[in-house]
């Protein structure tokens, strides 16, 4: 799965439109489309304000686990 499958997934899960979700992070829908097409990498700034919004972790969106909670207690120092 790639990011922009993890995105449309969350946004689905949600069932929420990408007109919604472009305009509550004040991006443009075609924007978000190319995300969830994997035609266009959001930046870091971007990720961080996708994974507050679907209340999940970077980490999940880029793949680097398969758990959409996020797990403070195995943070580092």
């Amino acid at each position: 799965m790639s990011i922009g499958s993890r995105l449309k997934e969350l946004r689905k899960e949600k069932k929420l439109t990408q007109k919604v979700v472009a305009e509550a992070l004040d991006i443009s829908k075609p924007v978000l489309s190319q995300y969830e097409s994997d035609q266009r990498v959001p930046s870091v700034g971007r990720l961080i304000s996708l994974a507050r919004f679907y209340q999940t972790s970077i980490d999940y969106i880029c793949e680097n686990v398969d758990t959409k909670e996020i797990n403070i207690k195995n943070v580092k120092e």
